[in-house]
C-alpha cells in the first residue's frame, strides 16, 4: 500500500497511513505468544487435543485417562497454559507439554 492511502483507526480514532497499520500489525505478530503441543504443532484457540500422560486434577479428586480428548481449548497468553473445560471439571488449566493436537 502507498502512503497516500490512509486507514482508520478504532483504536485511536484517527485516520493513519496505511504503512504505519501494516508496521503496527507485524509488531502485534511479533509480541504473540506462540504456545506449542509435546511435539511442537502450534495450538490455537479452538482445537482439539489428546492428553499424552495421566493427570491426576488437584481439587477434583479425579485422574484424567492418557488418550482423553479434550475439545475446544483456550490460549491463556502463557506460552506453557491452555484453558479448556471437561466434563465434571471446572476451571482446568492445563500444561501444554502434556498434550498433543488432534
Amino acid at each position: 500500500m502507498s502512503d497516500d492511502s490512509y486507514v482508520y483507526d478504532e483504536v485511536s480514532g484517527e485516520w493513519l497511513p496505511a504503512s504505519e497499520v501494516a508496521a503496527r500489525a507485524a509488531e502485534a505478530d511479533e509480541d504473540a505468544v506462540v504456545v506449542r503441543d509435546a511435539v511442537g504443532n502450534v495450538l490455537n484457540d479452538g482445537d482439539q487435543v489428546t492428553l499424552i500422560k495421566d493427570l491426576t486434577v488437584k481439587g477434583a479428586g479425579q485422574t484424567l485417562k492418557r488418550g482423553t480428548l479434550i475439545k475446544s481449548i483456550r490460549l491463556t497468553g502463557d506460552a506453557q497454559e491452555i484453558d479448556c473445560r471437561f466434563e465434571g471439571i471446572k476451571g482446568l488449566v492445563l500444561r501444554a507439554e502434556f498434550v498433543k493436537k488432534r
